[in-house]
């Protein structure tokens, strides 16, 4: 049963990197660097695609598998049907089944492409739906031989529970109350089919281990386990995957494209960035730690963004959209950005201002630029566009214009596209139509 250990352990490594936050037993360290576990971590199929809160739970899973313990992605087509209260200060929107079918399936993909290895034994990678047993329970036999062992005072002591109790109008319903009942459930069904003894979760999954483990011993008088770990914020604070935080990073390139999804990790915080590597990156120690000392030391060169956002992005999209990333943000401010392809000059100005225009202003001669800078709100008026192209502070794909200048059709991009910018940092696409 005991396997051979590398320094630092297991343990030592994910304590080390932040990722324990809550552990329910001491013995859990000795038993994840020496014994072989079955382990299981949910996702949660509200949507169609996982974000960096979920990457957290991923590159969590990955860490165990490759220490030789059999992992488990368990997606709530279930308990996705009920919503669940952790974390939320609202009501979840119930999905329809199409919808709840269609996310999980995403989910799926998703998970299965983030991982190789073989579905059996040590270091075996396994997907589950808790649809499967969940939409077979009788409601009568569950609350007869389950809800019984569970008692609501405890219930609504749980953080989740709780803070939707305390001076909110909207309370929380017997709906959502009754997940924690379903997630323990869960647990229960993989101990009892898939040998499955240690859940793994966001801190905010706290309560839903615990009552599963407890299910686990009183209905099976066995012994079960769980972790938590941190739960990716902003700086601001706010968690990662509210739909209220605002600019969702999805792992899904339809929905952020690997050129954001780059950037994103690039512009890190100085003081969130030792914690990223951290988290999410499988670099060593003596790396991460020359990475933040060189923040410490020379935070504008941001050599530890530019590697955390090389890391993360190979890891989900490849090293191939990693390079294509790179290239672009090298040469956004250069005359090399007519090198781009067109997929990746639309995905590097996407969130630009743009503007259409007729091709028949710029192919006789009529394309006013100081115009074009008004009319994408670069600057406030055609005067101060035309002050801004006199004073040299004016880019055409990041040339410099003169007043006196010409653009036309032999300056556009792709036969198309010219990109304008404002000073240092300002850019707006244009667009010429037939």
């Amino acid at each position: 049963m005991l396997r051979a250990m590398t320094r630092p352990s297991l343990w030592d490594d994910l304590t080390w990197r932040g990722l324990v936050h809550q552990a329910t037993s001491p013995d859990l360290a000795e038993k994840l660097d020496t014994d072989f576990l079955t382990i299981y971590i949910g996702f949660d199929p509200t949507a169609d695609s996982l974000h960096i809160g979920s990457l957290l739970q991923l590159t969590t899973m990955r860490r165990l598998q490759l220490a030789g313990h059999r992992v488990l992605g368990l997606i709530g087509g279930g308990t996705g049907l009920i919503g669940d209260p952790s974390g939320r200060d609202s009501e979840r929107v119930l999905l329809d089944d199409g919808t709840l079918e269609r996310n999980s399936a995403a989910l799926r993909a998703q998970i299965e492409s983030f991982f190789d290895g073989p579905s059996e034994g040590v270091g075996s990678v396994g997907l589950v739906d808790n649809a499967h047993w969940l939409r077979e329970l009788r409601v009568t036999d569950f609350l007869r031989d389950v809800g019984k062992l569970f008692s609501v005072n405890e219930m609504i002591r749980k953080e989740s529970v709780r803070a939707r109790l305390e001076g909110r109008d909207q309370g929380i319903s017997y709906t959502e109350f009754s997940y924690m009942l379903l997630q323990a459930y869960d647990f229960l069904h993989l101990y009892d089919e898939e040998g499955c003894t240690l859940q793994v979760g966001g801190s905010d999954q706290w309560g839903n281990i615990t009552e599963g483990i407890d299910l686990i011993r009183r209905l099976r008088g066995g012994q079960a386990y769980g972790f938590t770990s941190p739960l990716v914020t902003l700086p601001s604070g706010a968690k990662v995957g509210k739909s209220d935080a605002g600019g969702q990073i999805w792992l899904d390139p339809r929905k952020t494209s690997p050129y954001a999804f780059y950037q994103s990790w690039y512009r890190s915080d100085d003081q969130l960035v030792g914690v990223y590597l951290r988290f999410f990156t499988f670099l060593g120690r003596d790396e991460i730690e020359a990475l933040e000392r060189s923040t410490a030391e020379a935070p504008d060169k941001r050599i530890a963004q530019q590697a955390l956002a090389e890391q993360l992005t190979a890891l989900v999209h490849g090293e191939d959209e990693m390079l294509r990333a790179k290239r672009a943000a090298e040469v956004l401010f250069t005359a090399d950005i007519a090198s781009l392809d067109e997929e990746l000059l639309l995905s590097v100005f996407s969130d630009a201002p743009s503007l259409e225009q007729d091709r028949a202003a710029i192919e006789n001669g009529a394309f006013d630029v100081a115009a074009a800078l008004a009319a994408t709100g670069l600057v406030k008026s055609i005067s101060e566009g035309r002050r801004a192209i006199s004073q040299g502070g004016a880019y055409v794909n990041n040339q410099k214009v003169a007043s006196d200048e010409t653009v036309g059709v032999g300056n556009l991009l792709h036969n198309r596209f010219l990109v304008l910018r404002r000073g240092k940092r300002d850019f707006a696409l244009v667009q010429f139509v037939s």
